[in-house]
């Protein structure tokens, strides 16, 4: 009970996004990128089944946000799902849970600012890939700092993107199978889907192979439950961002894959291109590609300035609940005025531009290890030193 007031206590945010933004974020972080450019490989593996995939991963995922979402309804002013460890679990799971995770998305945002600078380099090759890098994440970082209103609305145009491009591609899909437009490869039709159906058509090794796939369209399913805390009238507009998860699921990844399978017949799709950037070409758009490779930069972006939005919190979370000298001495624990954890905010984004500035890949090697070892020291100080033995903890 002593540790729930004192969670509640020291939620001062600013509760600056409207159901608006988090309707649209919540269905967003659901799109992944690898919708767009891994579409064609996890086809390729399993043929029409892939639905099936994304389906039972999709149900796993909304039983996950299901949970989160009963806890965040029940207190939603914590700053991070992640705190509930803490609270039943005990403090050594919840120490360890938080700093895993703060890492693992550090590790997120160091991936999505790599992939940035190819995206924006199938425009502008000759530009390093450094200054593409630093661009974005100061862009990016001073969004997150200047207050989360204006987060949740950048965060908001950026899911409009994504959502835009799969209504264009069902609303295509529909109208080459209506019409029965002629492709390349024979017409539009539901027949090129059901026709020779075989659950394992590849093999069952295949199937089970693509659920690794379809999990990288998931990531980052769960962070609507970091924005909780700056959420106006979070009990009414979180359990209707939760609940819709299951029909998001299936219009958006059920929809887009049905229509690129019925417009090419899947046997016949390339497993290495984006089948979004082939059928906006087989209906005459000879810029798809660079509209594809637009959207995916905007989605890579988003899921940036996402990074740098939860990494920030979780940082602060951590000054607040295990501070160490050196959270002390960067004041990760403060607000800025506009109520925005910058000095966590900075903190992060320099350890991700950092490690991602550096394109040898034994620095990139170096500065994970130490990442990890700076993680365990932390972690066996607090377990053993600061707390006792593990079992003493929990």
């Amino acid at each position: 009970m002593n540790l729930e007031k004192k969670h509640k206590k020291k939620s001062k945010m600013e509760r600056g996004l409207t159901n608006r933004h988090v309707q649209v974020m919540a269905i967003a972080g659901t799109i992944g990128t690898g919708l767009f450019l891994g579409a064609g490989r996890s086809i390729s593996l399993t043929g029409p089944s892939i639905v099936l995939v994304y389906m039972i991963t999709g149900g796993f995922m909304y039983l996950m946000m299901r949970a989160i979402g009963e806890m965040l309804y029940q207190d939603p002013e914590q700053h991070t799902f992640i705190n509930f460890i803490t609270r039943y679990l005990g403090k050594g799971w919840g120490y360890f849970s938080v700093w895993s995770y703060w890492l693992s998305v550090v590790f997120i945002g160091m991936a999505e600012i790599t992939a940035i600078a190819h995206y924006v380099q199938f425009w502008f090759p000759s530009w390093p890939s450094w200054l593409i890098q630093v661009v974005f994440l100061t862009i990016l970082g001073l969004v997150n700092l200047i207050a989360v209103k204006i987060f949740g609305e950048v965060e908001f145009w950026f899911a409009m993107i994504k959502i835009v491009a799969i209504l264009a591609m069902i609303a295509t899909g529909i109208f080459m199978v209506l019409t029965g437009f002629e492709t390349p490869y024979g017409s539009a039709s539901l027949a090129n889907i059901s026709d020779q159906f075989s659950l394992f058509p590849n093999g069952g090794m295949n199937f089970v192979m693509a659920f690794q796939m379809v999990f990288f369209a998931y990531l980052m399913i769960e962070f609507i439950g970091v924005t909780t805390s700056e959420t106006k009238d979070p009990r009414k507009v979180l359990p209707k961002a939760v609940k819709e998860i299951p029909l998001r699921i299936i219009f958006f990844y059920g929809g887009a894959l049905l229509a690129i399978m019925s417009i090419i017949p899947w046997r016949e799709l390339s497993a290495s291109d984006s089948p979004f950037v082939t059928v906006f070409e087989l209906v005459g758009l000879k810029w798809a590609a660079a509209l594809i490779n637009f959207v995916v930069l905007t989605s890579a972006a988003s899921a940036l300035n996402s990074t740098l939005y939860s990494t920030g919190r979780h940082l602060y979370q951590i000054a607040h609940d295990s501070p160490n000298r050196f959270l002390k001495a960067i004041k990760a624990d403060t607000l800025s005025r506009h109520n925005v954890p910058q000095n966590a905010i900075i903190a992060s984004a320099v350890l991700i531009g950092f490690c991602s500035l550096h394109q040898c890949t034994s620095w990139r090697i170096r500065c994970l290890c130490f990442d990890y070892s700076f993680f365990i020291r932390c972690l066996y100080r607090h377990l053993h030193l600061d707390h006792g033995s593990p079992s003493q903890v929990s």
